[in-house]
């Protein structure tokens, strides 16, 4: 058995001036995440635990099973014009790396559970990546899920990728993808091209029996 957490606090604010110089954070505040408003991300503080443990030893000991994690995978974005843009490729590489390892069809993927910073940068790079691994074999009629925690809760930054587990593990389990905050559809952020690439925002809580949700494999991911 093993414990693992992420944990994201804010002690000094001499963080914050090389994160302003670099045009990271936006200045509301908030995290205005996949929107037209998508100016950097507010800074948040939270701590994210799980314990992970072997299925087989988990069912053996009678224990609490919320989720079953698959497969992980972590890679770098390599060069690209500046340390705040992420390359889709990449994200694009990790993401079929992962489901071929652990050998899950994308085409059975309901839901992405996405960085989501709310940069007006990153976000349309990260939905051009989640597009091009989800949905090439979608119709316009099924698109791809996505949200992210980030609007809720602000960027956990070293809790980011754990609240964001949180957050898909909980979706799985109750069989709801909540809404996600500050999102509307015609304030969209214009380089997202939502309808050709095939992608939602849930704009209210949407509710799936949970029996589908795991027969059907709407699995919740991570992208980071």
């Amino acid at each position: 058995m093993a414990i693992a957490a992420g944990v994201g606090l804010i002690l000094t604010p001499a963080t914050m001036m090389p994160m302003t110089a670099l045009n990271f954070l936006g200045k509301s505040g908030k995290c205005f995440t996949f929107t037209n408003k998508a100016e950097g991300y507010g800074r948040g503080e939270g701590i994210g635990v799980v314990v992970l443990k072997r299925l087989e030893d988990a069912m053996r000991d009678n224990d609490t099973i919320r989720a079953v994690i698959r497969g992980s995978r972590v890679n770098q974005d390599g060069r690209t014009p500046g340390i705040t843009m992420p390359s889709s490729d990449a994200q694009l590489s990790n993401i079929r790396a992962v489901y071929k390892e652990a050998g899950l069809d994308v085409d059975q993927t309901a839901y992405v559970e996405c960085h989501g910073t709310g940069t007006p940068a990153g976000d349309p790079k990260e939905c051009f990546a989640v597009s091009r691994a989800f949905c090439g074999s979608r119709g316009d009629d099924n698109p791809i899920l996505i949200g992210s925690i980030k609007p809720n809760i602000g960027h956990l930054e070293g809790a980011a990728g754990i609240a964001g587990l949180i957050k898909a593990v909980l979706a799985v389990e109750r069989g709801q993808i909540p809404k996600n905050l500050y999102f509307d559809p015609l304030a969209g952020n214009p380089d997202i091209k939502f309808d050709e690439w095939k992608i939602k925002v849930c704009t209210s809580s949407i509710t799936v029996a949970i029996e589908r949700m795991v027969l059907d494999g709407a699995v919740c991911v991570v992208a980071r």
